[in-house]
């Protein structure tokens, strides 16, 4: 039976690869909160149970069975998120820890369910693809950081890298939700903040924030 631990670790397993770089035992502890050692001891036990596979080269990869698991326990936490902002009305920023909660305690046929009365949404509210839906591997494609455009590119929000609440309340302030249409307008030298453009209204943006952005092109 794959406990809600492990099922911790497959989801930032998960999370982490989709990043394009090996996920090595360094990157899931700090992304976890957790010593290198308990990780070292949690991916021996997942090891055993088949989940996971590490080597040198290529770090931590899921295994069928575990890429499965993960997909499945990162559907359910979108689903809920999904659930809680268009049902019940809680702000984007205020979703992912309950979501935590909540995405351990679903039987196959309540996912099943919640994912039809919500019109099988292809995203979470942050942009993120919701395994299994029709568009999660199209939305996976064609995608980069906001910090990676030119003066004059325009583009459209697609995600949010970070669910960090403060950044997810400062971006909703501006209007920097998934489906925005951003237009950069200038980049100050050696590296400095972004002028964009959204709805009308300009606004200047560091290059840590931008590059938690990720766009499409528009």
């Amino acid at each position: 039976m794959i406990t809600a631990a492990v099922e911790e670790y497959l989801e930032a397993i998960y999370k982490l690869s989709l990043e394009g770089e090996p996920v090595i035992a360094a990157r899931l502890a700090e992304h976890l909160g957790v010593s290198p050692p308990t990780v070292a001891d949690m991916l021996r036990r997942m090891t055993d149970g088949g989940l996971v596979k590490t080597s040198r080269k290529r770090g931590v990869t899921l295994t069928p069975k575990g890429r499965e698991a993960a997909e499945k326990l990162v559907r359910r936490h979108r689903l809920w998120e999904r659930f809680l902002t268009d049902v019940l009305g809680f702000d984007w920023d205020q979703v992912h820890d309950e979501a935590c909660k909540l995405e351990h305690a679903i039987s196959d046929q309540v996912e099943e369910k919640l994912a039809q009365m919500l019109g099988d949404p292809e995203t979470c509210p942050h942009g993120h693809p919701i395994p299994g839906s029709k568009g999660a591997r199209r939305r996976e494609r064609l995608q980069k950081p906001l910090s990676e455009l030119g003066v004059g590119d325009e583009a459209v929000i697609e995600r949010v890298a970070e669910e960090e609440p403060e950044l997810l309340q400062y971006l909703a302030s501006l209007g920097l939700l998934p489906e925005a249409r951003v237009h950069v307008k200038e980049i100050a030298p050696f590296k400095g903040p972004l002028l964009v453009q959204v709805a009308g209204a300009q606004y200047a943006l560091g290059q840590e924030v931008a590059s938690k952005i990720i766009v499409r092109a528009a």
